[in-house]
């Protein structure tokens, strides 16, 4: 039994090795394709030129909210994704899923998608890219949330990254949609587990800081007052005080290109060591560099960020 376990700290070792370099480059994308495949593209194309960039974070929406769930939209999209040269990870939408009961979207059960999403674009250990990443999946490390194959994690450069699947429609926290909350309480119950677990490594481990990414925008003024991204809030809010250095959120869905700072503490005071990125999306058809330092001191150098088209 000894060996066993032995064995399975050198894997997740292994697995989330640390390099000590202090600056790297990546590509945050989200809500794409929209309407045009061609200028998704031709974002790939860009994204594959781009010197600096390691690896893509695909934050959700793969189509449009009004177009139709189907298989051959997923394969279409998993044909583009396999365009992409360097290592890609995608965390699920709204739009691929909850929403895929509406009319509009083909009058599908949402659980039903989600297991289609599952079976295209998850493989576990790694991300999809002709190169890919090694990766740790909840589905493998805890086994109570087996189902959650999407909620990954890996380190670059002493940066622990982590996705987990929360999603806009206010997390499908919906109670006109037959399923809809105990799908949400069992997935947030997950994504809680995942976000601790991800944060108590970084801390035993050391890391110099982390980047969560996720499809939703939490703070969007659409979502109502149960809001079902109350947990996530809370949570991020303690384990980012708690954490002390750099972390980064990573989101999509309201489509505009916004850096802030909306985390609060318990004391209602903006947590300085906590940044917000939310990637242009939709008919924006654009990537955004993002740079981390973790030499520098203030959160707005540690990441830094610049915006290129495929054009």
């Amino acid at each position: 039994m000894r060996q066993k376990i032995i064995i399975a700290l050198l894997l997740a070792s292994s697995l989330l090795g640390t390099s000590f370099a202090k600056e790297l480059s990546f590509t945050a994308i989200g809500d794409q394709p929209y309407f045009s495949n061609e200028a998704f593209r031709q974002l790939i194309t860009g994204i594959n030129q781009h010197p600096r960039s390691k690896f893509t974070i695909h934050v959700g929406d793969i189509k449009n909210g009004a177009s139709v769930c189907s298989d051959e939209t997923f394969l279409e999209v998993r044909k583009l994704f396999d365009g992409f040269e360097k290592p890609l990870v995608f965390t699920p939408g709204d739009n691929e899923w909850t929403d895929c009961h509406r009319a509009s979207n083909g009058s599908y059960q949402q659980l039903e998608r989600l297991q289609k999403v599952r079976s295209v674009f998850f493989q576990e250990g790694k991300s999809l890219g002709q190169q890919t990443l090694r990766l740790e999946n909840q589905s493998k490390l805890m086994p109570k949330y087996h189902s959650y194959i999407e909620n990954a994690r890996w380190v670059d450069q002493d940066v622990l990254f982590v996705t987990i699947h929360q999603v806009g429609s206010n997390n499908n926290l919906d109670h006109q949609v037959p399923g809809a909350i105990a799908e949400y309480q069992a997935r947030n119950k997950a994504n809680m587990a995942w976000l601790k677990n991800s944060f108590d490594i970084a801390k035993n481990k050391k890391y110099a800081a982390i980047v969560v990414a996720m499809q939703s925008d939490i703070f969007d003024p659409r979502v109502p007052a149960e809001s079902g991204f109350k947990d996530f809030i809370e949570n991020i809010s303690k384990l980012s005080a708690s954490f002390k250095k750099p972390v980064l959120l990573i989101q999509g869905d309201s489509h505009q290109y916004v850096v802030d700072q909306p985390i609060k503490n318990q004391a209602g005071q903006t947590l300085e060591n906590v940044l917000r990125l939310i990637v242009p999306g939709a008919s924006l058809v654009e990537a955004v560099e993002v740079k981390i330092d973790t030499d520098k001191k203030a959160i707005q150098e540690v990441f830094s960020f610049s915006k290129y088209s495929g054009k």
